[in-house]
């Protein structure tokens, strides 16, 4: 006659599963370059400092090509005469001037995310630093 069969036996596991290990990064944080100014600390901030000049002289360039020609517009007889002086200076100008300090402002946090997001260490979370 046939043994009764017994259910398979469950076994526990225990420990740390591997996809939460946390391994050492694979090498330094470029924080500790750029405290310890080092070669390679000072490439990653002179290109920090690269962007943000070309962003702040894109955004140049983009304002003074059209409030540069104004003047040269209102030299005109038929246009500097009336009020259209008035409401280009006085109305339209400020627009422009919003939209591309806005664009200036949301360009140089973008390179300063990518610049932390850069130096940063993989395994900190992200956000401010606390106090030690």
């Amino acid at each position: 006659m046939a043994e009764p069969q017994q259910p398979p036996r469950r076994e526990i596991v225990t420990g740390v599963p591997r996809g939460t290990r946390r391994r050492p990064p694979p090498h330094a944080p470029a924080c500790s370059e750029i405290s310890e100014q080092t070669t390679l600390g000072a490439t990653y901030v002179r290109s920090l400092m690269r962007s943000q000049l070309r962003a702040g002289l894109c955004a140049l360039a983009v304002l003074a090509v059209p409030v540069g020609v104004l003047p040269l517009l209102f030299l005109l007889p038929r246009v500097a005469s009336g009020p259209l002086v008035w409401v280009v200076l006085g109305v339209l100008v400020y627009p422009v001037l919003w939209f591309v300090a806005r664009t200036y402002v949301i360009r140089a946090e973008r390179n300063e995310a990518d610049f932390t997001g850069l130096v940063s260490d993989p395994t900190e979370p992200p956000g401010p630093r606390r106090p030690e």
